[in-house]
């Protein structure tokens, strides 16, 4: 892939998620309702969604209102088995949700930093903050593959659907491999390829935003984590995910060429 290339699919994501956060502010709709890049005005279509995704009443319940915009393609928190004082990164912040929902976990002896690279998700996210009153949390302005966050310096990253929006995943883990202390994690929620995508879905824009056109195949996710560094890789596919997935972007079959999955790695100690 060009530079080109490349930018074309940062700048488009960026654009959609763009709209997504403007459309959640006022209560209106863009895109399809239960698709990863869509939003409703409707919080029960919200709440039904992500409900889906392993989240569970309590959850939904404990995070302030307009967080949860039924975006994701898991729970990525499911698998984190955060602990108090821990540092914990998100990737892909959006307007809070997971963050939000780590903030207990880790308590005020912890912290969780959340990075979007949207301007528009980033003000939601610290409007959210500001509601809830959380004091451990905070956004930060940046793209995945370059965090603004120092060396050594994370307990856990997570991140819910985001690293296949990445044109650049290679650089994705490489970044996330210099951020971790020796010993720190990775508990991702994303997309795979169960085969080889066709052209035309590869070089679809708004299937790149929809988050199927990124998704790399679990034989080319492990060798990029391994070339990192990253040591005891699990990437877990999830086959009843194709019931949610099919209505991201309806009669194209997407189902058949892409899963959720569970990705976890440890930085070696």
């Amino acid at each position: 892939m060009n530079h080109k290339q490349a930018d074309d699919i940062r700048n488009s994501v960026r654009d959609s998620y763009g709209k997504v956060a403007e459309a959640s502010n006022t209560n209106s709709c863009c895109g399809v309702e239960s698709s990863c890049c869509g939003v409703s005005d409707d919080s029960q279509i919200n709440t039904l969604i992500s409900t889906r995704l392993g989240y569970s009443a309590t959850d939904l319940a404990n995070v302030p209102a307009g967080a949860d915009m039924g975006l994701g393609c898991g729970n990525p928190r499911a698998i984190a088995s955060l602990k108090p004082g821990e540092v914990v990164v998100d990737l892909g912040s959006g307007g809070g949700f997971d963050a939000f929902l780590a903030a207990p976990e880790v308590g005020e002896t912890g912290h969780v930093i959340g990075i979007d690279m949207t301007p528009e998700m980033l003000s939601k996210a610290r409007n959210n903050a500001e509601k809830g009153q959380y004091t451990n949390v905070e956004f930060r302005l940046g793209e995945i593959e370059y965090l603004p966050v120092a060396d050594n310096t994370v307990d856990v990253i997570i991140s819910n659907c985001v690293i296949n929006l990445s044109p650049n995943k290679a650089q994705v883990f490489k970044d996330a491999f210099r951020v971790l202390k020796p010993g720190g994690r990775l508990a991702i929620s994303d997309v795979v390829s169960s085969t080889e995508l066709p052209e035309h879905i590869k070089n679809d824009l708004f299937l790149h935003s929809a988050c199927v056109a990124g998704a790399s195949l679990i034989s080319e996710l492990e060798a990029i984590m391994k070339a990192a560094g990253f040591e005891d890789i699990k990437i877990q596919p999830k086959d009843e995910s194709r019931e949610f997935i099919k209505d991201w972007a309806p009669d194209t079959r997407i189902e058949d060429y892409v899963v959720s999955a569970t990705i976890e790695a440890v930085k070696p100690a």
